[in-house]
């Protein structure tokens, strides 16, 4: 598990991103289309057995979403300014599957169409989920075949993409997040955020630093599925020859620039961690909270006890527990595999 730094040159330059007012701008817009997910604070198990009793840790339950993930921030957030003929025409996306669920539900609440690309690896619970809203479902071999055919339907249908991760209302949308934790969690020292693409660690990272600047922000990716962490490495976007991780929401194959600039802007360092320490994350998430979390769910919780450990012990710390739409078959094999690392 490695750590990456930012390079305090590199980091001088960089993408534009939301501001404060926009932030706010955004969580008006999204009021009652959206739950405000609740906080708890984790006190008990591994919690109190490995960190020291001055450590506090919160949990945003962002699990208890409308469809089960931080997602629909973004997509309702996306499909809110939409004209007439947009609406029309339709939406379109790829995704593993939350985003796609997301997406699902924000064309059906606006009254439009959506064509969602996943890959055939994908959750069948989680295709289910978006043909229930009333999505077309498109399954290829890969996530990249997925985007490809993605953009292939806005040049032959003019359909509209929704990004998972990239773009200004995607940051913007997850970044009500973050101005909902500091108003429930005042004066936090650190807030752990799991990294796909970076839309979600950027428009966090983005509310947190402007409201609290002293507060860190650490992102945590699968070494499996590091694109941000190479990214901030070689100091531009970086590509994936594989993915490779049961984190499949955190499975995209590349950065892009907007945000990768955002990250870049406002992400303190990015951390890497190993598929057993996502399980094992998953299994303490159970144990002690009750929580039935899927493994991006679980990633801020492997990094507080792993790799930052030292760091944020006897901090307040907030962890982002970002989703939960698994199958019970699939859950079930996760949580068997972290039981057994203790």
């Amino acid at each position: 598990m490695q750590a990456l730094m930012q390079d305090g040159a590199a980091a001088a330059s960089f993408a534009p991103y939301p501001s404060l007012d926009e932030l706010r701008a955004t969580a008006a817009r999204l009021q009652g289309r959206v739950l405000r997910t609740p906080v708890w604070r984790w006190q008990t198990g591994v919690v109190a057995e490995r960190l020291s009793p001055a450590t506090e840790v919160w949990l945003k339950l962002e699990l208890f979403q409308r469809g089960g993930s931080f997602k629909l921030r973004g997509a309702l957030n996306n499909v809110a300014v939409l004209d007439d003929a947009a609406r029309t025409r339709g939406i379109v996306a790829a995704s593993a599957g939350n985003h796609a669920m997301a997406v699902a539900l924000a064309a059906q609440a606006a009254g439009t169409t959506a064509k969602v690309a996943m890959p055939r690896h994908a959750s069948p619970a989680r295709m289910a989920a978006c043909r229930a809203a009333g999505a077309e479902v498109l399954l290829y071999d890969t996530i990249r075949d997925a985007f490809d055919a993605a953009r292939a339907l806005v040049d032959s249908e003019g359909r509209t993409m929704v990004h998972p991760f990239d773009g200004p209302l995607t940051a913007a949308g997850t970044g009500t997040i973050g101005l909902e934790l500091l108003e429930q969690v005042p004066q936090l020292d650190a807030v752990v955020v799991p990294i796909g693409g970076g839309g979600l660690a950027g428009g966090i990272a983005a509310a947190v630093k402007q409201l609290n600047p002293a507060c860190k922000v650490y992102g945590v990716e699968p070494v499996g599925a590091d694109a941000m962490a190479r990214s901030f490495e070689a100091g531009a976007p970086a590509t994936l020859e594989k993915v490779d991780t049961i984190a499949d929401s955190l499975g995209a194959p590349y950065a892009m620039d907007y945000s990768f600039g955002v990250c870049r802007r406002f992400v303190d360092e990015v951390v890497r961690l190993s598929d057993d320490a996502l399980c094992q994350a998953l299994h303490w998430l159970f144990r002690d909270m009750k929580l039935a979390v899927e493994p991006a769910g679980a990633a801020a919780t492997a990094a507080l006890l792993g790799p930052l450990r030292e760091r944020l012990d006897g901090r307040k710390v907030a962890l982002i527990v970002c989703g939960a739409n698994l199958d019970a078959q699939t859950y079930a094999a996760l949580l068997a595999r972290g039981a057994a690392l203790g």
